[in-house]
């Protein structure tokens, strides 16, 4: 599913009366609510879905595949996504 079809679903849930413009300002406000929160280094917990965190990777050595030339991956951080019990037993 991309984000259109995000937005579609979004609004066929509220009903007729929302446009596909409020659908797609939802989703828009959740997913910069999640990058808010992230943003100020808190993690975000959506009871029943998931918790979004960040994880910090360490500086490492890598090699290039094509020349197989050692090189230094600096440190950085990324986003990781644990899902919660609702939505694992969904999935099952």
């Amino acid at each position: 599913m991309n984000k259109a079809e995000l937005v579609e679903a979004v609004q066929k849930t509220l009903g007729k009366d929302t446009s596909k413009a409020q659908a797609e300002r939802a989703v828009e406000a959740v997913v910069e609510g999640i990058k808010g929160g992230l943003k100020k280094g808190k993690p975000v917990q959506l009871v029943g879905f998931g918790t979004f965190k960040i994880a910090s990777r360490k500086a490492r050595t890598g090699i290039n595949p094509k020349t197989g030339e050692k090189i230094k991956i600096k440190a950085s951080k990324s986003v990781k996504f644990s899902a919660g019990k609702d939505l694992k037993s969904k999935l099952k």
